[in-house]
């Protein structure tokens, strides 16, 4: 034992790299579709690799070991279906090295070029932790015209892996595709029911993992446990978040970087109001205008949530959108289910209304003041918008938007209002 801790140790020589960008194209034509793929060598640990010189790879005799790198790290690690049916045969078609500065992979044509093309020459001097390793994968398919799902399962080359995959379909624009790490299976030209379905679970997941939202919601139901209010002010709400949320997917919501750090500051500051109201004095009969206001922020911090998963949309924008209201709504009826009849009976067996009602309240609007300074220090360390004929143009935008719908909703109530008391009246007449 003596002995072996006196010995030097020295690290691994093929450590999991920190961050890994892989690139990928997939492309159907007739009975075959080609799945091109680019890997830094670098991630491919456990590969023992011809070397010469002072590093640098053998290519003449690195074939084998470059192949068999492909077949374990890749090729082995993708899957494809075809019509939600999985493919399970595949085929190694073509490996080559390639040098760090090469660009073959900037569109389909000459990343295939690039695979299929001459090797480099024998006496390259190409360092083995930077070369890249194009594979060409061959699947067999019924029709080019079948729909296509890809789990690519690359996860594993590093700590953070970063996966560009490009889908070039026999007609129609090449769609992109962005993630990190492990999407699970990703539909590369989702129907509009496939795509309506995933986002309804997105949504629903979304507002259960959001702690603030559901802070936010607590803060709104605890003087209201009566249905008619209760429904008037999630209504509100849901209407608001989706006029922020549709048209922030539509790229009119401010896009500088300050914009995320002042909304998020302001949802906190919005728990913050609702605790304090809760304290202070509740107004039962006003409250759906202030959700209303509140909605609208809120939707745009829905929208930063929903941004990195909307290439999974396909052509479907809109209609992903409103599915993820629809889960958002679930997941509210949800919450409301459990916390509605977990107040009333806390409030009528445990603790006096009022006294309740308090302390829950400050409670909430002591971690909601935490998030407000924080996320405010953050928002301090940006630079402050120009005030330029562009932003007043935006905000006066916004605004007019927001009095606009938030006067529609105003009516509508009314004229419910109106002719629940027109039938009030011929009731007792």
């Amino acid at each position: 034992m003596a002995l072996g801790l006196l010995v030097p140790m020295h690290p691994a020589a093929h450590d999991i790299p920190m961050d890994v960008a892989v690139q990928a194209f997939v492309r159907p034509e007739g009975q075959t579709l080609l799945l091109i793929v680019r890997v830094p060598l670098l991630a491919m640990r456990d590969v023992i690799v011809p070397l010469r010189g002072p590093g640098f790879l053998d290519l003449p005799r690195a074939e084998p070991a470059l192949r068999e790198a492909a077949t374990t790290w890749v090729a082995r690690s993708v899957e494809l279906f075809e019509n939600d049916l999985p493919v399970p045969t595949r085929r190694l078609t073509g490996i080559r090295v390639s040098l760090p500065s090469d660009r073959s992979f900037s569109s389909y044509g000459q990343a295939l070029a690039h695979v299929t093309g001459p090797p480099l020459p024998p006496d390259t001097d190409l360092i083995r932790d930077q070369a890249l390793l194009d594979a060409l994968i061959q699947f067999p398919i019924a029709s080019d015209r079948s729909d296509f799902s890809v789990r690519l399962g690359l996860e594993r080359l590093g700590l953070r892996v970063i996966t560009a995959l490009r889908f070039v379909p026999p007609d129609g624009p090449e769609r992109a595709f962005e993630f990190a790490g492990d999407p699970g299976v990703v539909r590369l030209d989702p129907r509009w029911h496939q795509a309506a379905l995933s986002f309804v679970r997105l949504g629903f997941a979304h507002i259960l993992q959001g702690i603030d939202h559901l802070l936010f919601l607590l803060c709104l139901v605890i003087p209201l446990r009566r249905i008619r209010p209760l429904v008037l002010v999630v209504t509100s709400f849901t209407v608001a978040h989706s006029i922020t949320l549709i048209a922030s997917a539509y790229g009119i919501a401010p896009d500088a970087l300050w914009f995320p750090a002042l909304v998020e500051t302001l949802i906190a500051t919005s728990i913050v109001y609702m605790a304090l109201e809760n304290i202070v004095k509740p107004s039962v009969a006003r409250r759906w205008i202030i959700t209303f206001g509140f909605g609208l922020v809120h939707g745009f911090g829905f929208s930063f949530a929903l941004r990195e998963s909307l290439q999974f949309a396909g052509s479907h924008l809109l209609t992903s959108l409103l599915s993820f209201n629809i889960g958002v709504e679930l997941g509210q009826l949800l919450v409301l289910a459990i916390l509605v009849p977990a107040l009333h009976l806390s409030f009528r067996y445990l603790i006096a209304e009022r006294m309740g009602t308090i302390i829950l309240s400050a409670l909430v609007a002591h971690t909601g003041w935490h998030w407000m300074t924080e996320r405010g220090s953050a928002l301090l360390a940006y630079e402050p918008p120009a005030l330029d004929a562009a932003l007043i143009t935006r905000v006066l935008w916004w605004g007019v938007l927001a009095v606009t719908a938030g006067w529609i909703f105003a009516a509508i109530r009314a004229r419910r209002n109106g002719k629940s008391e027109v039938g009030s009246v011929k009731s007792e007449v």
